[in-house]
């Protein structure tokens, strides 16, 4: 019904925000991680929006960039996974770290957020994984960076798993070995093909 909603921010609370549009004002329920990258009150902001509706009556959540909000829906069509779980994943995942976390099969992180047990993990990954691209989460990554050392580093990986995608490996057993290699940033992308490798015999 609503795609975004954009107007004054009024207020913030721990995890919602009120927006002022023509003198409306609409509560949306957002990610703690979000009201971390608002302006301050009274400046201008925009929210990409999902209505959700129930016979208790219609919640909206607001997100700040289309692939959080593509992330929560993906989220939501889990199986046990509603709204308020998918925004306490995403209080504690960026987007581009929530995939990193489903496409290495990292249960372990994924419970860490309020409500999220071991069952609920593992279903997330299961339904999630086949959906998700590597190149897009190294992409998103590379977006946010915000030093050229970042940039290298993020590249060099990008380019180390697509080299070792080529040689038949998978992404998960892939990106469980990049995250064990102990200072990647230092490595060059033969450098981390190379120590990953290692970790993957």
């Amino acid at each position: 019904m609503y795609a975004y909603i954009s107007g004054t921010l009024s207020d913030v609370n721990k995890d919602s925000v009120v927006i002022d549009n023509n003198g409306i004002g609409y509560e949306i329920y957002v990610s703690e991680l979000l009201t971390t990258h608002l302006p301050v009150v009274g400046s201008e902001v925009k929210l990409y929006t999902y209505l959700h509706v129930t016979e208790n009556g219609q919640t909206l959540y607001g997100f700040l960039s289309k692939s959080e909000k593509n992330m929560f829906l993906l989220l939501i069509g889990v199986n046990s996974v509603g709204p308020k779980s998918a925004l306490a994943i995403l209080s504690i995942l960026e987007v581009e770290d929530l995939k990193f976390a489903i496409l290495s099969e990292d249960r372990k992180t994924l419970t860490k957020a309020s409500g999220i047990g071991d069952k609920a993990a593992q279903r997330i990954i299961i339904d999630l994984k086949d959906k998700i691209s590597v190149e897009d989460a190294f992409e998103e990554k590379l977006a946010k960076s915000e030093n050229a050392e970042d940039v290298v580093a993020n590249e060099a990986k990008s380019d180390a798993v697509l080299a070792l995608n080529a040689l038949g490996y998978a992404n998960t057993e892939i990106l469980k070995a990049i995250s064990k290699i102990e200072n990647i940033k230092d490595l060059d992308t033969q450098g981390i093909i190379k120590a990953a490798l290692s970790l993957m015999h």
